[in-house]
Formats: C-alpha cells, structure tokens, sequence
C-alpha cells in the first residue's frame, strides 16, 4: 500500500507536473496546453491546501461525513496521471491511447484505496479528492481533444521519465501536511492545529 500511495506524494508529482509543462511546450503545438495544465494543476493544489487550511486551523469540517479536507494524494494523482499518460502516448495506435488513459484514471484510484487502507483519510476525503482531480484533468483532456502530442523517441521518452523514476525509486515523502498544519496553527493564532478526534469528539 505505501508503493500504491507514493504515486499520490507530492515529492513526485509536483517535479512531474513541472517535466509535464516542459513536454507540453515541446510536443504539443497548442501554445495554451501549457497554462492550462499549470492551472489545472494549480488548481487541484489550492483548493486541496485551503480546505487542509480551513480544518487544520479553523476547525472547519464535517463531523456527519468525518470530513477535514480533500486528500491530497488522491486529487494531485487524479490530476496528473491521466494527463501525463495521454501525453506520452500521443502518437501511438489508438487501442493503446485508450489503454494508457484508462490506466491513467485506474492510478489514482488505487491511491485513493491506498489512503483508505492505511487509515489516512476517510471515504468521504478520498471520494472529494478523486472527483475534484479527474474534473480538472478531464477538463484538461476535453479542452486539447483535437491536439495530439508528437512522439517520443525512446531516448526523449528516458530522459522524460528519468527525475520521476529516481525519485520512485528513492521514496521520499514530502512534509507537505506538516508545514500546512504549521501554517494553519500560526494563521489562526492556535498552539495546535485541529485534530480529526478534535473534530469527531463534537458528536458527544
């Protein structure tokens, strides 16, 4: 389950969206691909950060639903890998496209089972994340509908993947949820950020 949630750490997508921006300038020939995606991306980020923000801070959050914001790896996933995978895949026969864009929206989902099982989120954090992040790559998606990547040699396709690779195989998570709880604390002028229990202990 750790490899599973690794594909949802920011420690990879975020090089990888920016390697993403790069192709998109190099292998698409729609100028705008590239602040699209950047905002779709952006935008996956910053409602994940504010809804963390919100709870971890403020305390705003859903004891019905035990909800204390999107889960992060499930909306970046959802986000990246669908895009990434038709853009790779752009100029192969069209049965492998549909493959590869299928697999790109399987990814984050078993990220988000990954997150369920080892008891990081709860479904309803998890089913937020997903549909916020496949919204914003599927919006991507439909928008370059007519636009079809150039190939990658296997040389352009190596170098593409070499950075995402070496961090996979290094592992390293990123504290990315301990500077938002930091952040929150000294935005709301609290010693310590909100808790999931703080938040479930409201129901007695």
């Amino acid at each position: 389950m750790h490899i599973l949630t690794y594909f949802g750490d920011s420690m990879l997508l975020i090089p990888t969206a920016v390697i993403m921006a790069l192709l998109l300038r190099w292998k698409n020939d729609d100028r705008r691909a590239v602040w699209f995606w950047l905002l779709a991306f952006g935008c996956a980020g910053a409602v994940v950060s504010i809804s963390k923000i919100a709870f971890l801070g403020f305390g705003i959050g859903s004891v019905r639903f035990n909800f204390t914001g999107f889960s992060g790896h499930s909306a970046m996933s959802a986000t990246l890998w669908p895009v990434m995978l038709w853009l790779l895949t752009g100029r192969l026969a069209r049965g492998w496209r549909l493959a590869a864009l299928a697999t790109g929206y399987l990814i984050p989902l078993l990220v988000g089972i990954s997150r369920l099982a080892l008891d990081a989120h709860s479904p309803s954090e998890v089913i937020s994340g997903l549909l916020l992040g496949y919204t914003l790559s599927s919006a991507f998606l439909i928008a370059q509908r007519g636009m079809r990547p150039h190939g990658f040699s296997l040389a352009q396709l190596a170098v593409a993947l070499l950075l995402p690779v070496l961090l996979f195989s290094q592992g390293r998570v990123a504290t990315t949820q301990q500077f938002l709880q930091r952040l929150s604390a000294q935005l709301a002028g609290i010693e310590q950020p909100w808790t999931r229990a703080d938040l479930l202990n409201q129901r007695r």
